[in-house]
């Protein structure tokens, strides 16, 4: 549908059309086309192949997490997984949380990217691309072959080919040497090297007319930039939708205690032994959502309260009408750091220097970490990597 009357996205910025209050969702919005990673699918981190809702109950959830068979979970009520609805793709067997994602699969990209009998033949050109990417691309993941197949799918499928070429074409796009450094980024040092080899694949998997320019060397280069820039992470977890039930309950003191008690022995227990990989995950590409600038003192937030891909953006405070709508691409512990640091994180990430009001009134600080970034820095590198076209 038409994005909701609150915001307009001007250039490259989202602003407010009208006030906003602090904790008022600002808009939601569904992915243009979205899909989850592939290690996160190898480890069997069962999500729904359209909407990326997770598929597992809290309980079958926590045990998967731990590694053995666990005691059962209080309030099983409070979890929404609803198994009955589940439906499997008949030819591929991929599975869908409810009949009308599998349709919503099907009208938009899955009739080209359907394995049918081949789902386990590794000759297969689709198995071959999505092999030679997790050769190429380890957890922790922050993109994926797969959702550039479903752009070039949903093209191939489109009756109205142009409308969709030209909804993709409104992502940012940066110059060649900028589009050099992101995908640096995504595939490390041997970056050209990997995309000629994934190219070839690509193309035998999915070539299509159309979109001759995106096999192309420069084209491709182009595609995987858009993704690398415009991505936005999406984590979905039936546990942690049950641990949010659980928290809106209203209990007796002591039961709310217990209650409590449980949940946090449980995620230490969780934290041993899975570390920081809870989440179905996934990104997806979102109009809007990719309309939001930075800055270091955000105003609003993305998250994915409903356990599946529909992102909400939230008001963190008051916004007056006119103000522009800014979310965070760091995590909270990067956003406590240093001016420096910040900016060498959004350098080396996003390509930009920040100039929020924040970094504006620390513009005299002096160009240093401090020691305790200096410490840091040693050890965040892969956090920031991690993180850095996930969880913005």
């Amino acid at each position: 549908g038409a994005p909701p009357s609150r915001v307009l996205a001007a250039g490259k910025g989202l602003f407010a059309t009208r006030d906003i209050r602090k904790g008022e969702t600002i808009f939601m919005e569904k992915p243009v086309v979205s899909s989850q990673f592939l290690w996160n699918a190898w480890y069997n981190y069962k999500a729904c192949d359209h909407c990326l809702r997770a598929l597992e109950t809290a309980e079958e959830n926590a045990q998967r997490l731990l590694g053995k068979s666990y005691q059962a979970l209080p309030h099983p009520e409070q979890c929404g997984i609803r198994k009955d609805l589940h439906q499997q793709c008949p030819q591929c067997q991929v599975t869908y949380c409810s009949a009308a994602c599998r349709q919503s699969a099907l009208e938009q990209y899955h009739q080209v990217l359907c394995l049918g009998p081949s789902r386990e033949d590794p000759m297969h050109p689709l198995n071959k691309l999505q092999e030679a990417w997790r050769n190429i691309h380890y957890p922790p993941e922050t993109s994926s072959i797969m959702l550039m197949a479903r752009m070039v799918a949903t093209v191939k499928q489109a009756k109205d080919k142009d409308w969709w070429i030209k909804l993709f074409s409104q992502f940012c796009s940066k110059t060649a040497n900028e589009e050099e450094e992101i995908i640096h980024k995504l595939l490390g040092d041997k970056f050209k090297g990997q995309l000629e080899l994934l190219r070839p694949l690509f193309a035998e998997a999915l070539y299509e007319e159309r979109l001759g320019r995106w096999f192309t060397p420069k084209g491709f280069q182009s595609l995987f930039a858009l993704v690398g820039t415009n991505g936005q992470g999406i984590g979905t977890s039936s546990l942690s939708q049950w641990v949010h039930g659980c928290d809106a309950l209203e209990l007796p003191l002591q039961e709310r205690k217990q209650l409590d008690a449980f949940i946090d022995q449980l995620y230490k227990d969780i934290e041993k032994e899975t570390g920081d990989f809870l989440n179905c995950e996934g990104s997806g590409l979102y109009v809007l959502q990719s309309c939001c600038n930075h800055s270091c003192i955000p105003n609003a937030e993305t998250s994915f309260p409903d356990n599946n891909f529909l992102l909400h953006l939230t008001a963190l405070e008051d916004i007056k009408a006119g103000e522009e709508i800014c979310i965070s691409y760091l995590e909270c512990c990067q956003r406590d750091r240093s001016r420096h640091s910040r900016h060498k994180i959004l350098r080396e990430n996003y390509l930009f220097t920040c100039s929020c009001p924040r970094c504006l009134a620390q513009a005299e600080d002096p160009d240093v970490t401090s020691e305790e970034d200096e410490e840091l820095e040693g050890e965040t590198d892969d956090a920031e990597l991690e993180d850095e076209m996930t969880d913005v």
